[in-house]
């Protein structure tokens, strides 16, 4: 464009090699993984945050020694139950009761009340207002969260909030009852289903060193080159000699949850059933097969998801949340799945974990993902997800790569004890009719790929659907995804078992190119693409950006005014989600987290080669406007 800025005294990244020569051709560049952008949008790279502190620090060592002398007093865990037992008591934290109605007798616990009840002190200390609209005054409903909104200015009049209550439990559901987290505090739950599955399954028993030597016959195969889950594990599970050696400090969930028995856990010719005189039976081979045929659902008595073609958003941790997936089935997803909650914490009855299985009334195809590292805790959650939620598929997180999942025995670590992982999906698929899907990653090391090994087996234990990210748990998101292995399990799938591909689908073309490949793949995830392709149509009407890419065979230069309005649809979504008063709007820094990913996305407009690859370094650049220039930024202190 001719009215963009140029700087002729500059040489640029792009145009330098490290050797020193200049004018790389676009080609060269993306052999380097750097974006082909027009040389005359090109800017100088701004200075480093560590050369500016340096040059602010340096006239002063002195200070700065002194600082780094400074040692941080630890606090105890007393001094903080108290000074957060103090900060409830203050005057901002005005009790909810009489925030909404602004009448002091309106709290029901009086002199009791852990909060202020002091309305002038607390509008002496109240920040001013925001720009902008409540949320709710736009709906036409009463605010329910009152005088502690941070829009007061803008309510209409001081109406009941009971209207906006109604309409907040009406768009949002699976919340977590006080009576039942009472329940799940104390203990007192009773998972009737899921303890008769996983006492049918043979999974019972408490300081198992069977389980012990199961684990350690796993460990062994998977540092001979994963082999396959074959005949070498069932021999280790029905061979009755144990290490003397063995340590038996490991036990499963089933332990923690005071489990009465001081059987050791049977083996599979071992189980028994309790029959009518309740006495224990002893069964043999041909009466066990016969009733865990007859335990076991039958894939095709569970209602089953048709995922062919459909775009599946995929669960994302943090910013996969209610309202950034409101705005994504708005704007066209057809599947959407909750962030990743971990078993343990939901049957504690945690409800910052509850929270993530919050689903909105316009998700009309919404699964949730848990995490777990031993059967009984699985088929626990999911029975009490069964009764408590309402969701259309589950889905068993078998790949997480994060470091405090994997140390627990859960997510990617699963994929080295093949047993644990079917004691899992039998368990879980076992407990609900639901259907039960999978998430696995190629492997746990690099170059060791072993879930085409697994993936016929992954069918008959229960699952309808698997999705594939087509990375091992060593690469976490390095490197490219290995979309021929994905296409190598989708061959040896079968055919009642669903195959998901997952990563780095960035644009329409990749999508062609994957269902083109594989027509037997289902669909594939969109995960990273659609935190940085999401914008809004011309026509006012709310589309994917990435979505809309695949559906109408075209790349699609957004400009930036379309991309803001999008980011405000997700801020006044998150006010009517988290709330408008002073915590609801500190949870802003999830709108900061998506705009570290939204910074990556380069226009269309100002590329040689198009499409952007999702792997692809961009060099520092002038947008075609001032609000393009600043999207570009990666500094999150722009956003605050």
């Amino acid at each position: 464009m001719d009215d963009s800025p140029k700087d002729t005294n500059v040489v640029t990244s792009s145009e330098m090699n490290s050797d020193g020569s200049t004018h790389q051709t676009p080609e060269e560049l993306v052999a380097r993984a750097i974006a082909p952008i027009k040389r005359q949008f090109l800017r100088p790279p701004p200075p480093s945050r560590t050369t500016q502190n340096d040059a602010v620090s340096s006239p002063d060592v002195n200070s700065k020694q002194s600082q780094s002398n400074v040692v941080k007093e630890k606090k105890s865990k007393r001094q903080l139950k108290r000074e957060h037992r103090q900060e409830k008591q203050s005057a901002l934290n005005l009790c909810p009761g009489i925030a909404k109605t602004g009448d002091v007798n309106a709290c029901s616990y009086k002199d009791k009340c852990r909060f202020s009840h002091d309305i002038q002190a607390f509008i002496a200390q109240k920040p001013v207002d925001l720009e902008g609209d409540c949320p709710y005054t736009q709906a036409e409903v009463p605010c329910p969260y009152g005088l502690t909104c941070r829009f007061t200015g803008t309510h209409r009049d001081s109406a009941s909030a009971a209207t906006a209550n109604v309409l907040k439990k009406s768009s949002e559901v699976n919340g977590l009852s006080k009576d039942v987290q009472k329940l799940l505090w104390k203990n007192k739950m009773c998972f009737t289903k899921a303890d008769a599955v996983i006492k049918s399954l043979g999974l019972v028993g408490t300081k198992s060193k069977i389980k012990k030597s199961v684990d350690k016959e796993e460990d062994k195969v998977v540092s001979n080159g994963f082999q396959a889950a074959g005949e070498t594990e069932c021999k280790n599970v029905t061979d009755n000699s144990v290490d003397p050696s063995v340590d038996a400090s490991t036990f499963s969930a089933a332990d923690e949850m005071d489990c009465e028995t001081d059987e050791l856990r049977p083996s599979k010719k071992a189980k028994s059933v309790v029959d009518e005189k309740g006495s224990n039976v002893r069964l043999n081979d041909d009466v066990l097969a016969e009733s865990d045929r007859s335990l076991k659902i039958h894939p095709r008595e569970k209602k089953l998801i048709d995922f062919r073609d459909k775009m599946y958003l995929a669960p994302l941790t943090t910013v996969g949340n209610l309202p950034f997936r409101r705005v994504c089935k708005i704007l066209g997803a057809d599947v959407t799945c909750g962030e990743m909650a971990m078993c343990v914490n939901l049957l504690q009855g945690q409800a910052s974990e509850w929270a993530l299985l919050r689903r909105h009334s316009s998700e009309d195809l919404f699964g949730v993902q848990i995490c777990g590292a031993h059967p009984d805790t699985v088929a626990r959650t999911v029975e009490l997800i069964d009764k408590e939620c309402t969701v259309d598929f589950i889905d068993i997180n078998m790949g997480c790569p994060i470091d405090i999942v994997v140390n627990k025995g859960a997510g990617s670590c699963l994929l080295t004890k093949p047993l644990r992982m079917k004691g899992i999906i039998e368990a879980a698929s076992c407990t609900v009719d639901k259907p039960v899907t999978v998430k696995v990653r190629t492997g746990y090391f690099e170059g060791k790929n072993r879930i085409d090994s697994l993936i016929t087996d992954i069918g008959s234990w229960g699952a309808t659907a698997l999705a594939i990210h087509g990375r091992s748990r060593q690469q976490r998101y390095s490197k490219l995804a290995d979309w021929d292995y994905t296409y190598q399990c989708t061959r040896k799938a079968p055919s009642t078992l669903q195959v998901l591909g997952n990563g780095d689908v960035f644009s329409y073309l990749d999508w062609n190119n994957h269902k083109s490949n594989r027509p037997e793949l289902s669909t594939c995830m969109i995960a990273r693409g659609a935190l940085i392709k999401l914008a809004v149509t011309v026509n006012v009407h709310l589309q994917p950006w990435l979505f809309t890419e695949i559906k109408e065979q075209r790349h699609w230069d957004i400009s930036s005014g379309e991309r803001l309005n999008i980011l405000k649809d997700y801020a006044r979504f998150g006010l009517e989600h988290w709330g408008s008063d002073r915590k609801g709007v500190e949870t802003r820094h999830f709108l900061l987290e998506w705009l570290s990913y939204t910074c990556r996305y380069i226009p269309v407009g100002l590329l040689d080669v198009v499409p952007q690859r999702l792997n692809w370094r961009p060099p520092s650049y002038y947008g075609r406007d001032d609000l393009e220039t600043l999207m570009a930024s990666d500094s999150a202190g722009l956003g605050m």
